[in-house]
């Protein structure tokens, strides 16, 4: 396990007060800001000024103090140099492959990923020039093995989505390096539990709108990363943040940074929960999949991977085979035992829950979901902290019993 802590790093930041000496930081909603000499203005257009250099800022699109606020501290919890805000995940991974990637490029991706991920690489790059070459996140050798001269990126995600298949991140960025690439990695699933930055990845991403928020109730993203990719994101006349313009709200900024101080709480106690109820359904003869457990084909290197004492995440997986099991479980669950929701996304108070290969996977074309070891019947569980441990445990056998699966 890793010596990295998260939390004890965003403490180390300088707090921020309201401007009247709030202990909740100020919004600062304004889309524009006033410079007090003429000669400010053509300084910060040529980069010369900024928020970073003077403390001079421009316009929301580029860089926002509510917004800025909230980077420092996913930056300190990521272990990166500094980060950039955006509107959703999806946000921060395009804006992030288009700023490293031009036409002719290559990337080469795991091909467990996000369906709008997936769709991304396989679909709308390709119409840029940038193709994209999907191989498995463990096998170390297929991906060395498909780089080629104008190969830019490694990307992969933690845990993957939805078969938490594991990534080697320190195997991946020793490649990276070897062949002068980005390592670029979704961390969406496991924040605070893993930093891979600290293991060699050069960018983090994460959807915001999942764990970290922890409410479902914004769509937002962040790029962490060092100083110079900041500031070639934002750059006014090449960066990507900047001029496709997936602006975070100051108002989305403020909310998210106001539930950042519980992340670690909430992050135990999805692990927790997750690995309980796993190793029942093990117990069950259920098919289930978690990290957590040793029967899991990458136990050992997530476990080498991770933070001590943040768990193994909230995620996992039950394969009932067929989609028409999966949705059968899934309505007991939900509109019988009140045991979820029946809805995408993750990382909310409630458990969420959906049968992957027809929804948040159904970009991916069936031969390449069944090649990536993505059954019909999965259905993907991120397990909420509300309710006794016990009584939920008690509604899942007895839903699992009615479709008769135990």
């Amino acid at each position: 396990m890793q010596k990295f802590s998260p939390e004890r790093e965003m403490t180390k930041i300088r707090r921020e007060f309201g401007e009247h000496g709030g202990v909740s930081p100020s919004i600062s909603r304004s889309s524009t800001f006033t410079v007090m000499d003429p000669k400010t203005m053509p300084e910060i257009f040529t980069g010369a000024r900024g928020p970073h250099k003077g403390g001079c800022f421009l316009y929301s699109r580029h860089f926002n103090p509510t917004v800025d606020t909230l980077a420092r501290e996913l930056a300190a919890m990521e272990g990166t140099e500094s980060a950039v805000c955006t509107a959703s995940g999806m946000a921060a991974i395009s804006s992030t492959l288009l700023q490293i990637c031009k036409n002719g490029d290559h990337i080469v991706s795991s091909d467990t990923i996000y369906g709008g991920t997936h769709a991304l690489l396989d679909q709308l790059m390709p119409e840029m020039g940038i193709e994209t070459t999907f191989v498995h996140p463990e096998n170390l050798e297929a991906f060395e093995n498909s780089i080629r001269p104008e190969t830019k990126v490694l990307y992969v995600e933690t845990v993957g989505n939805p078969t938490l298949k594991v990534a080697d991140i320190p195997g991946l960025s020793k490649i990276a390096k070897k062949h002068d690439l980005k390592l670029v990695v979704d961390n969406t699933f496991s924040p605070m539990m893993i930093t891979p930055s600290i293991m060699g990845a050069d960018v983090v991403i994460h959807s915001l709108t999942k764990y970290i928020n922890g409410a479902s109730d914004v769509i937002a993203g962040v790029i962490c990363c060092s100083k110079d990719f900041v500031f070639e994101l934002m750059d006014l006349h090449t960066g990507r943040c900047m001029l496709l313009g997936p602006t975070m709200d100051a108002r989305t900024a403020f909310d998210i940074q106001q539930r950042l101080p519980h992340l670690r709480v909430r992050m135990t106690e999805h692990g927790r929960r997750a690995m309980a109820i796993s190793e029942k359904l093990q117990g069950l003869n259920v098919d289930v999949n978690y990290p957590g457990l040793t029967s899991h084909p990458q136990h050992e290197l997530i476990t080498s991977m991770i933070n001590e004492g943040y768990g193994y995440g909230g995620i996992f997986t039950i394969n009932c085979n067929s989609t028409q099991k999966a949705e059968e479980l899934m309505d007991k669950l939900q509109n019988k035992e009140r045991f979820g929701l029946i809805a995408v996304s993750l990382g909310y108070f409630d458990t969420l829950m959906s049968c992957s290969s027809s929804s948040t996977s159904s970009e991916i074309a069936q031969e390449k979901q069944k090649r990536m070891g993505l059954s019909p019947g999965l259905v993907r569980l991120s397990i909420g902290i509300t309710g006794t441990l016990s009584d939920r445990m008690d509604q899942l056998e007895r839903a699992l019993r009615e479709v008769g699966m135990i």
